[in-house]
């Protein structure tokens, strides 16, 4: 009897002992399973510090974790980054289905006057559109003079940085400008054509041409004079005008619409704001970005449009949402290096731009938008992860080197 209870009780702490065994491999597995994942981040973190260790980097899961933050309060010049904030606030203010509009008006004189409206998208392709459906609203007899109406842009309003570049797409903002205030056109000799199929040539962009365009295919901005650009506007629509069947007899000036006369016909842009926005953060054309930055202040507070009333209602929204200090525009393109992010500002915003995320460049698995400025190279957006989904990310390097932003992104894709 007492050696079965001694056999009985040996057998009871083998089992409690084999008990404790098991649980302590199974507590040391957990220990192990949770702190994989710590290691890997450390890894990854390690990997990213050795590309650029003087980077800004940030990347952030759909939870709002961070998962990375290097240098993440450091203000950084963000460069076209900044459109994605420009994209943002246009479709909180104006709206994914907004239209730019421009107005026509025809007096008993058969003058017509043009109001300009700030229509970022008046290329060759639109003007045809328009020049048909004018013609058919007005009718073929000739037109006894063209007057253009830019007031709703002040004839002095410049944008900070414009000044210190001669790229084709900074040309100046105007409330009546066509293919983005820009002449696109071939030279010979003394000879000049249009190098578009699509786009007349005009005395102006001829005369543009021989004192500013090189030999060959180029484009030129106009961006000196507003008047200039002005007077291209009108010569353009005169030409395609007369394309639709109707006739310009008159002189194009410049001037008012006359007090109660109600217009013929309104031309609303064939693109909406949302497609607009994808050919933008596509393009990154900074001529594009200030025309939709200086429309929100004009939509929310009423024309003429300016600078200062379209900063304020950014800052408004900005205020709103917590960012007045770690997001902070001088303009909406970016082109201006008084612009200061933080990464966690972006990050914060890139959040409340998700739901049209779809509106940034693709590729290889992320949505993104780039920055490049000469010691500056910017990248941000989405990209899907091995490990934790979608994430949130900003990269800011001080360097000419545009390629490592993209191995920093290659590299948070693949280790976390």
């Amino acid at each position: 009897m007492l050696s079965q209870l001694s056999r009985s009780k040996a057998k009871t702490n083998w089992s409690a002992l084999a008990g404790v065994a098991m649980w302590s491999h199974l507590l040391a597995l957990a220990c192990t399973l949770l702190l994989l994942p710590a290691q890997a981040l450390a890894g990854a973190k390690e990997k990213l510090a050795a590309l650029a260790p003087s980077g800004l980097v940030l990347v952030m899961d759909e939870k709002g974790n961070e998962l990375v933050a290097q240098n993440a309060d450091k203000p950084f010049v963000p460069a076209s980054v900044a459109k994605i904030v420009t994209a943002w606030l246009a479709m909180e203010v104006l709206g994914a289905d907004y239209r730019f509009e421009t107005r026509f008006y025809l007096d008993g004189d058969r003058v017509l006057y043009i109001r300009g409206g700030g229509d970022p998208f008046l290329i060759s392709e639109e003007l045809a559109q328009l020049a048909s459906a004018l013609v058919a609203a007005i009718g073929k007899q000739p037109l006894s003079g063209i007057v253009l109406d830019a007031s709703y842009y002040p004839s002095d309003i410049r944008i900070p940085g414009i000044e210190d570049t001669d790229e084709a797409y900074d040309a100046l903002n105007s409330a009546l400008a066509v293919n983005f205030n820009t002449i696109h056109a071939v030279r010979k000799g003394k000879t000049v054509r249009s190098a578009e199929e699509q786009t007349p040539i005009t005395p102006l962009a001829i005369s543009q041409f021989l004192a500013r365009g090189s030999q060959g295919r180029s484009r030129i901005s106009l961006t000196q004079d507003p008047t200039v650009g002005l007077q291209y506007a009108g010569e353009l629509i005169a030409a395609f005008i007369e394309r639709a069947g109707g006739s310009v007899k008159g002189k194009i000036s410049t001037g008012a619409v006359p007090e109660g006369l109600e217009p013929v016909y309104v031309h609303r842009q064939s693109r909406t704001l949302s497609t607009i926005l994808a050919e933008l953060l596509l393009s990154s054309n900074n001529y594009i970005a200030n025309q939709v930055f200086l429309e929100i202040g004009g939509h929310r507070l009423g024309g003429p449009v300016s600078l200062e009333k379209s900063l304020q209602v950014a800052n408004e929204m900005l205020v709103r949402q917590g960012l007045a200090e770690s997001i902070q525009l001088e303009e909406g393109s970016g082109i201006s290096r008084g612009n200061r992010f933080t990464a966690r500002g972006l990050a914060q915003l890139l959040h409340l731009f998700e739901p049209h995320a779809t509106l940034l460049r693709s590729g290889d698995g992320a949505l993104f938008k780039t920055g490049t400025f000469s010691g500056v190279s910017t990248l941000a957006g989405y990209a899907d992860t091995s490990k934790h989904g979608r994430v949130r990310f900003v990269i800011a390097l001080t360097s000419d080197d545009g390629a490592m932003r993209f191995r920093l992104l290659e590299a948070i894709q693949s280790e976390l």
